[in-house]
Protein backbone atom coordinates (compact mmCIF):
# COMPACT_ATOMS: atom_id res chain seq x y z
CA UNK A 1 0.00 0.00 0.00
CA UNK A 2 0.88 3.84 -0.45
CA UNK A 3 0.94 6.42 1.53
CA UNK A 4 1.86 10.18 0.90
CA UNK A 5 5.65 10.02 1.57
CA UNK A 6 6.61 6.13 2.03
CA UNK A 7 5.69 2.64 0.60
CA UNK A 8 4.21 0.26 3.28
CA UNK A 9 5.27 -3.68 3.16
CA UNK A 10 2.58 -5.31 5.43
CA UNK A 11 4.79 -8.55 6.82
CA UNK A 12 2.92 -12.03 7.74
CA UNK A 13 3.91 -12.69 11.29
CA UNK A 14 6.03 -9.19 11.79
CA UNK A 15 5.99 -5.71 12.30
CA UNK A 16 5.35 -3.18 8.69
CA UNK A 17 8.22 -2.02 6.71
CA UNK A 18 7.72 1.65 5.56
CA UNK A 19 10.20 2.50 3.37
CA UNK A 20 11.08 6.07 1.09
CA UNK A 21 11.41 4.13 -1.76
CA UNK A 22 10.05 6.38 -4.94
CA UNK A 23 11.58 6.67 -7.52
CA UNK A 24 14.66 4.42 -6.80
CA UNK A 25 15.25 0.70 -7.05
CA UNK A 26 14.30 -1.96 -3.81
CA UNK A 27 15.88 -4.87 -4.92
CA UNK A 28 14.15 -8.62 -4.42
CA UNK A 29 17.49 -9.55 -1.98
CA UNK A 30 17.25 -6.50 0.15
CA UNK A 31 13.08 -6.98 0.09
CA UNK A 32 13.47 -10.17 1.29
CA UNK A 33 16.17 -9.34 3.76
CA UNK A 34 13.85 -6.70 5.48
CA UNK A 35 10.42 -8.88 5.51
CA UNK A 36 12.91 -10.83 7.78
CA UNK A 37 13.96 -8.34 9.63
CA UNK A 38 10.87 -7.20 10.48
CA UNK A 39 9.87 -10.56 12.02
CA UNK A 40 11.70 -10.20 14.78
CA UNK A 41 9.98 -10.78 18.15
CA UNK A 42 11.34 -7.06 19.56
CA UNK A 43 11.06 -5.04 16.36
CA UNK A 44 9.79 -1.53 17.98
CA UNK A 45 6.20 -0.38 15.77
CA UNK A 46 7.95 -0.97 12.12
CA UNK A 47 11.31 -0.93 10.00
CA UNK A 48 12.61 2.30 8.71
CA UNK A 49 14.10 2.08 4.85
CA UNK A 50 15.91 4.94 3.03
CA UNK A 51 16.10 5.02 -0.58
CA UNK A 52 19.64 3.88 -0.65
CA UNK A 53 18.49 0.28 0.79
CA UNK A 54 20.57 -2.51 -1.03
CA UNK A 55 21.40 -6.34 0.22
CA UNK A 56 23.96 -6.15 3.55
CA UNK A 57 24.50 -8.60 5.78
CA UNK A 58 21.48 -10.05 7.86
CA UNK A 59 20.47 -6.49 7.73
CA UNK A 60 19.84 -4.51 4.59
CA UNK A 61 21.92 -1.50 4.36
CA UNK A 62 19.43 2.07 4.38
CA UNK A 63 17.56 0.28 7.27
CA UNK A 64 16.25 1.80 10.55
CA UNK A 65 15.94 -1.22 13.15
CA UNK A 66 14.30 0.27 16.69
CA UNK A 67 14.48 -2.35 19.21
CA UNK A 68 13.42 -2.84 22.42
CA UNK A 69 14.65 -5.59 24.62
CA UNK A 70 17.15 -7.16 22.10
CA UNK A 71 20.06 -6.05 20.24
CA UNK A 72 21.82 -7.77 16.84
CA UNK A 73 25.34 -7.34 16.35
CA UNK A 74 25.46 -8.04 12.60
CA UNK A 75 22.18 -5.22 12.03
CA UNK A 76 25.31 -2.69 13.14
CA UNK A 77 28.01 -5.45 11.27
CA UNK A 78 31.69 -4.97 11.44
CA UNK A 79 32.31 -0.61 10.44
CA UNK A 80 31.05 -0.30 13.81
CA UNK A 81 30.77 4.01 13.95
CA UNK A 82 31.61 4.20 10.08
CA UNK A 83 30.17 7.69 9.16
CA UNK A 84 31.35 11.33 7.57
CA UNK A 85 32.90 14.75 8.46
CA UNK A 86 32.85 17.49 6.46
CA UNK A 87 34.14 20.65 6.99
CA UNK A 88 34.08 24.20 5.41
CA UNK A 89 37.06 26.52 4.55
CA UNK A 90 37.44 29.84 3.95
CA UNK A 91 39.16 28.45 1.02
CA UNK A 92 37.18 29.78 -2.51
CA UNK A 93 38.13 27.77 -6.31
CA UNK A 94 39.97 30.47 -7.11
CA UNK A 95 42.46 29.87 -4.00
CA UNK A 96 43.42 26.18 -5.50
CA UNK A 97 46.13 25.17 -7.65
CA UNK A 98 45.68 24.79 -11.40
CA UNK A 99 46.72 21.28 -11.43
CA UNK A 100 45.07 19.40 -8.39
CA UNK A 101 47.22 16.39 -8.00
CA UNK A 102 49.99 17.82 -5.80
CA UNK A 103 47.10 18.38 -3.76
CA UNK A 104 45.74 14.86 -3.87
CA UNK A 105 49.31 13.74 -3.35
CA UNK A 106 50.20 15.74 -0.21
CA UNK A 107 46.69 14.08 1.48
CA UNK A 108 47.62 10.58 0.47
CA UNK A 109 51.17 11.03 1.97
CA UNK A 110 49.33 12.57 5.33
CA UNK A 111 46.58 10.25 5.90
CA UNK A 112 47.42 6.41 5.67
CA UNK A 113 45.10 4.74 3.32
CA UNK A 114 44.40 1.38 1.58
CA UNK A 115 45.80 -1.76 2.60
CA UNK A 116 48.99 -3.99 2.34
CA UNK A 117 50.22 -7.29 3.79
CA UNK A 118 52.92 -7.91 6.14
CA UNK A 119 54.36 -6.13 8.68
CA UNK A 120 54.44 -2.84 7.02
CA UNK A 121 50.72 -2.05 5.88
CA UNK A 122 50.45 0.98 4.52
CA UNK A 123 47.24 1.24 5.57
CA UNK A 124 48.30 1.57 9.53
CA UNK A 125 50.87 4.07 11.35
CA UNK A 126 54.83 2.97 11.35
CA UNK A 127 55.35 5.80 13.76
CA UNK A 128 52.35 6.97 15.63
CA UNK A 129 52.38 10.65 15.72
CA UNK A 130 51.72 12.55 18.96
CA UNK A 131 48.26 13.64 17.98
CA UNK A 132 47.40 9.89 17.16
CA UNK A 133 48.72 8.40 20.73
CA UNK A 134 47.25 11.22 22.86
CA UNK A 135 43.83 11.01 21.48
CA UNK A 136 44.70 6.94 21.91
CA UNK A 137 45.35 7.58 25.82
CA UNK A 138 42.21 8.89 26.07
CA UNK A 139 40.38 5.69 25.17
CA UNK A 140 43.15 3.31 26.33
CA UNK A 141 41.59 2.94 29.56
CA UNK A 142 38.14 1.68 28.79
CA UNK A 143 39.71 -0.36 25.59
CA UNK A 144 41.44 -2.55 28.18
CA UNK A 145 38.07 -2.82 30.58
CA UNK A 146 36.82 -4.49 27.32
CA UNK A 147 39.93 -6.60 26.38
CA UNK A 148 39.94 -7.63 30.21
CA UNK A 149 37.59 -9.49 29.51
CA UNK A 150 37.72 -10.00 25.81
CA UNK A 151 41.75 -10.81 25.59
CA UNK A 152 41.38 -11.72 21.76
CA UNK A 153 41.05 -7.68 20.78
CA UNK A 154 44.11 -6.88 22.30
CA UNK A 155 45.84 -8.29 19.57
CA UNK A 156 44.07 -6.21 16.73
CA UNK A 157 45.14 -2.45 14.59
CA UNK A 158 43.65 -0.52 16.86
CA UNK A 159 46.41 2.06 18.16
CA UNK A 160 48.23 2.04 14.86
CA UNK A 161 44.55 2.82 12.87
CA UNK A 162 43.92 5.41 15.04
CA UNK A 163 43.89 8.51 12.33
CA UNK A 164 44.00 6.53 8.95
CA UNK A 165 41.25 5.71 6.10
CA UNK A 166 41.14 2.15 5.48
CA UNK A 167 39.45 0.69 1.69
CA UNK A 168 36.91 0.27 -0.01
CA UNK A 169 34.04 2.64 -0.36
CA UNK A 170 36.57 5.34 2.45
CA UNK A 171 37.55 8.50 0.81
CA UNK A 172 38.99 12.10 1.72
CA UNK A 173 37.93 14.37 -1.01
CA UNK A 174 38.18 17.91 -1.41
CA UNK A 175 35.05 19.70 -2.58
CA UNK A 176 33.14 22.75 -3.41
CA UNK A 177 29.64 24.00 -2.54
CA UNK A 178 26.96 26.16 -4.62
CA UNK A 179 29.01 29.01 -3.88
CA UNK A 180 32.51 28.05 -4.83
CA UNK A 181 33.75 27.63 -1.66
CA UNK A 182 36.23 24.93 -0.59
CA UNK A 183 35.10 21.84 1.95
CA UNK A 184 36.75 19.01 3.26
CA UNK A 185 34.90 15.62 3.49
CA UNK A 186 35.46 11.99 4.74
CA UNK A 187 34.21 8.79 5.35
CA UNK A 188 35.96 6.23 7.77
CA UNK A 189 35.16 4.10 10.81
CA UNK A 190 36.41 2.31 13.68
CA UNK A 191 39.03 0.64 11.44
CA UNK A 192 40.48 -3.19 12.41
CA UNK A 193 39.51 -2.99 15.37
CA UNK A 194 36.04 -2.08 15.23
CA UNK A 195 36.08 -4.51 12.26
CA UNK A 196 37.43 -7.41 15.35
CA UNK A 197 34.80 -6.03 17.80
CA UNK A 198 31.61 -6.45 15.63
CA UNK A 199 33.03 -9.99 14.10
CA UNK A 200 33.70 -11.58 18.03
CA UNK A 201 30.26 -10.72 19.00
CA UNK A 202 28.49 -11.36 15.91
CA UNK A 203 30.18 -15.07 16.32
CA UNK A 204 29.22 -14.85 20.26
CA UNK A 205 25.29 -14.24 19.55
CA UNK A 206 25.17 -17.09 17.26
CA UNK A 207 27.12 -19.32 19.42
CA UNK A 208 24.65 -17.97 22.15
CA UNK A 209 21.61 -18.54 20.00
CA UNK A 210 22.82 -21.77 18.98
CA UNK A 211 19.85 -24.15 19.73
CA UNK A 212 17.69 -21.31 17.74
CA UNK A 213 19.16 -20.82 14.94
CA UNK A 214 16.93 -22.94 12.93
CA UNK A 215 14.69 -20.91 13.82
CA UNK A 216 15.99 -17.22 12.13
CA UNK A 217 15.36 -16.22 9.23
CA UNK A 218 19.18 -15.34 8.38
CA UNK A 219 21.77 -16.57 11.04
CA UNK A 220 23.19 -13.28 11.06
CA UNK A 221 20.17 -12.02 12.57
CA UNK A 222 21.30 -13.58 16.18
CA UNK A 223 20.66 -11.34 18.92
CA UNK A 224 21.34 -10.83 22.64
CA UNK A 225 18.96 -10.24 25.02
CA UNK A 226 18.86 -7.49 27.36
CA UNK A 227 20.16 -8.52 30.58
CA UNK A 228 22.60 -11.13 29.47
CA UNK A 229 26.12 -10.64 29.82
CA UNK A 230 27.06 -10.69 26.13
CA UNK A 231 24.57 -7.85 25.78
CA UNK A 232 25.72 -5.66 28.40
CA UNK A 233 29.24 -6.61 26.98
CA UNK A 234 28.37 -5.79 23.45
CA UNK A 235 26.92 -2.04 24.13
CA UNK A 236 30.41 -1.31 26.15
CA UNK A 237 32.49 -2.77 23.34
CA UNK A 238 30.10 -1.33 20.40
CA UNK A 239 29.64 2.42 22.57
CA UNK A 240 33.70 2.44 22.68
CA UNK A 241 33.72 1.76 18.89
CA UNK A 242 32.11 4.46 18.01
CA UNK A 243 34.11 6.63 19.58
CA UNK A 244 37.04 5.38 18.04
CA UNK A 245 35.56 6.31 14.99
CA UNK A 246 34.42 9.48 15.34
CA UNK A 247 38.18 10.17 16.90
CA UNK A 248 39.59 8.54 13.66
CA UNK A 249 37.62 11.14 11.15
CA UNK A 250 38.44 14.37 13.25
CA UNK A 251 42.16 13.26 13.18
CA UNK A 252 41.96 12.82 9.86
CA UNK A 253 40.43 15.95 9.21
CA UNK A 254 43.61 17.50 11.16
CA UNK A 255 45.87 15.78 8.41
CA UNK A 256 43.85 17.16 5.83
CA UNK A 257 44.09 20.59 7.01
CA UNK A 258 47.77 20.32 7.66
CA UNK A 259 48.62 18.65 4.12
CA UNK A 260 46.74 21.54 2.02
CA UNK A 261 48.49 24.37 4.11
CA UNK A 262 51.90 22.76 2.68
CA UNK A 263 50.01 23.22 -0.95
CA UNK A 264 48.11 26.34 -0.35
CA UNK A 265 50.56 29.06 1.46
CA UNK A 266 47.42 31.63 1.70
CA UNK A 267 46.04 31.16 5.17
CA UNK A 268 42.79 29.76 5.56
CA UNK A 269 40.62 29.26 8.43
CA UNK A 270 39.06 25.48 8.65
CA UNK A 271 36.19 24.38 10.09
CA UNK A 272 33.78 27.20 9.91
CA UNK A 273 31.52 24.39 9.43
CA UNK A 274 31.55 20.89 9.98
CA UNK A 275 29.02 18.05 10.76
CA UNK A 276 30.56 14.65 12.13
CA UNK A 277 27.97 11.80 12.16
CA UNK A 278 28.10 8.07 12.17
CA UNK A 279 25.50 6.04 9.32
CA UNK A 280 26.54 2.25 11.17
CA UNK A 281 25.86 2.36 14.75
CA UNK A 282 23.25 1.79 17.51
CA UNK A 283 22.30 4.09 20.52
CA UNK A 284 19.54 4.73 22.81
CA UNK A 285 16.88 6.99 22.00
CA UNK A 286 13.08 8.11 22.98
CA UNK A 287 10.38 7.82 20.22
CA UNK A 288 6.82 7.30 20.34
CA UNK A 289 6.88 7.62 23.94
CA UNK A 290 9.22 4.71 24.61
CA UNK A 291 12.79 4.14 24.80
CA UNK A 292 14.17 1.84 22.23
CA UNK A 293 17.79 1.44 20.95
CA UNK A 294 17.79 2.34 17.32
CA UNK A 295 20.26 0.56 14.77
CA UNK A 296 20.95 2.49 11.92
CA UNK A 297 22.48 0.57 9.37
CA UNK A 298 23.48 2.74 6.56
CA UNK A 299 21.34 5.59 7.80
CA UNK A 300 22.33 9.25 9.44
CA UNK A 301 20.44 10.51 12.25
CA UNK A 302 17.84 13.83 11.30
CA UNK A 303 16.66 14.88 13.83
CA UNK A 304 14.69 18.27 13.59
CA UNK A 305 17.42 21.01 13.02
CA UNK A 306 20.22 18.28 13.03
CA UNK A 307 22.49 18.51 10.10
CA UNK A 308 24.15 15.57 8.53
CA UNK A 309 26.62 14.24 5.37
CA UNK A 310 25.00 12.13 2.07
CA UNK A 311 27.82 11.52 -0.13
CA UNK A 312 26.92 10.47 -3.46
CA UNK A 313 29.51 8.25 -5.88
CA UNK A 314 33.01 9.33 -6.46
CA UNK A 315 31.91 11.29 -9.49
CA UNK A 316 28.74 13.05 -8.63
CA UNK A 317 27.78 15.18 -6.07
CA UNK A 318 27.18 14.80 -2.05
CA UNK A 319 24.93 16.96 0.27
CA UNK A 320 25.42 18.92 3.32
CA UNK A 321 21.88 18.62 4.79
CA UNK A 322 19.13 19.35 7.59
CA UNK A 323 17.20 17.14 9.81
CA UNK A 324 13.38 17.76 9.19
CA UNK A 325 12.25 15.64 12.52
CA UNK A 326 9.89 12.65 10.35
CA UNK A 327 9.13 10.55 13.51
CA UNK A 328 7.89 7.90 11.36
CA UNK A 329 11.57 7.33 10.12
CA UNK A 330 12.65 7.42 13.45
CA UNK A 331 14.21 10.70 12.32
CA UNK A 332 16.68 9.22 9.60
CA UNK A 333 17.68 9.74 6.39
CA UNK A 334 19.74 8.09 4.08
CA UNK A 335 23.51 7.64 4.35
CA UNK A 336 24.19 7.71 0.85
CA UNK A 337 23.25 7.03 -2.74
CA UNK A 338 23.19 2.92 -2.28
CA UNK A 339 24.98 0.71 -4.51
CA UNK A 340 23.00 -1.44 -7.14
CA UNK A 341 26.10 -3.43 -8.40
CA UNK A 342 27.99 -5.07 -6.37
CA UNK A 343 32.24 -4.65 -6.46
CA UNK A 344 32.20 -7.90 -8.76
CA UNK A 345 29.79 -7.11 -10.79
CA UNK A 346 31.07 -3.70 -11.48
CA UNK A 347 34.25 -4.78 -11.90
CA UNK A 348 32.87 -6.92 -14.58
CA UNK A 349 30.87 -4.28 -16.21
CA UNK A 350 32.95 -1.83 -16.25
CA UNK A 351 36.55 -1.03 -17.53
CA UNK A 352 39.35 1.87 -16.82
CA UNK A 353 38.06 3.77 -19.92
CA UNK A 354 34.39 3.93 -18.34
CA UNK A 355 36.12 4.86 -15.09
CA UNK A 356 38.37 7.65 -16.33
CA UNK A 357 35.14 9.47 -18.67
CA UNK A 358 32.59 8.90 -15.56
CA UNK A 359 35.56 10.96 -13.03
CA UNK A 360 36.82 13.29 -15.71
CA UNK A 361 35.93 16.23 -13.12
CA UNK A 362 37.48 14.86 -10.46
CA UNK A 363 41.80 14.17 -9.52
CA UNK A 364 41.67 10.86 -8.08
CA UNK A 365 42.81 7.51 -8.77
CA UNK A 366 41.74 6.31 -12.25
CA UNK A 367 42.85 2.10 -12.04
CA UNK A 368 41.10 -1.14 -12.36
CA UNK A 369 41.37 -1.02 -8.38
CA UNK A 370 38.97 1.24 -7.93
CA UNK A 371 36.48 0.41 -10.58
CA UNK A 372 34.23 -0.84 -7.80
CA UNK A 373 33.84 3.02 -6.64
CA UNK A 374 32.66 3.51 -10.23
CA UNK A 375 29.68 6.23 -10.17
CA UNK A 376 27.28 3.94 -12.42
CA UNK A 377 27.71 0.88 -9.86
CA UNK A 378 25.19 3.73 -7.16
CA UNK A 379 22.02 4.78 -7.53
CA UNK A 380 21.07 8.23 -8.94
CA UNK A 381 22.15 10.49 -5.92
CA UNK A 382 19.56 13.53 -7.50
CA UNK A 383 16.42 10.58 -7.52
CA UNK A 384 17.49 9.21 -3.88
CA UNK A 385 17.40 12.81 -2.79
CA UNK A 386 13.97 13.26 -3.96
CA UNK A 387 12.63 10.07 -1.79
CA UNK A 388 13.34 11.71 0.85
CA UNK A 389 12.47 15.11 0.47
CA UNK A 390 10.30 14.41 3.62
CA UNK A 391 13.39 12.92 5.99
CA UNK A 392 16.19 16.59 5.19
CA UNK A 393 16.19 19.72 3.53
CA UNK A 394 19.82 20.41 1.65
CA UNK A 395 22.13 23.07 3.20
CA UNK A 396 24.67 22.51 0.99
CA UNK A 397 25.60 21.25 -2.38
CA UNK A 398 29.36 19.86 -2.71
CA UNK A 399 31.24 18.43 -5.61
CA UNK A 400 34.41 16.87 -6.00
CA UNK A 401 37.90 18.05 -7.29
CA UNK A 402 39.75 15.74 -5.39
CA UNK A 403 39.14 12.68 -4.69
CA UNK A 404 41.32 9.93 -2.20
CA UNK A 405 40.68 6.04 -2.12
CA UNK A 406 42.19 3.36 -0.43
Amino acid sequence: MKDTNYTVLEVANGKPVKAWIEGVPLDAGAREQLLNTARLPFIFKHLAVMPDVHLGRGSTIGSVIPTQGAIIPAAVGVDIGCGMLAARTSLVAADLPDNLFGLRSAIEKAVPHGKTHGRHDRGAWQDVPAQADQAWASMAGRFKAITDKYPALEKTNNRVHLGTLGGGNHFVEVCLDEADRVWFMLHSGSRGVGNAIGSLFIELAQADMRQHLANLPDRNLAYFEEGSRHYDDYVEAVGWAQDFARQNRELMMGAVIAATRTVIRKPFEASLEAVNCHHNYVQKERHFGEDILVTRKGAVSAQKGQLGIIPGSMGAKSFIVRGLGNEESFCSCSHGAGRILSRTEAKKQFTVQDQVRATAHVECRKDKDVIDEIPMAYKDIDAVMRAQRELVEVVHTLRQVVCVKG
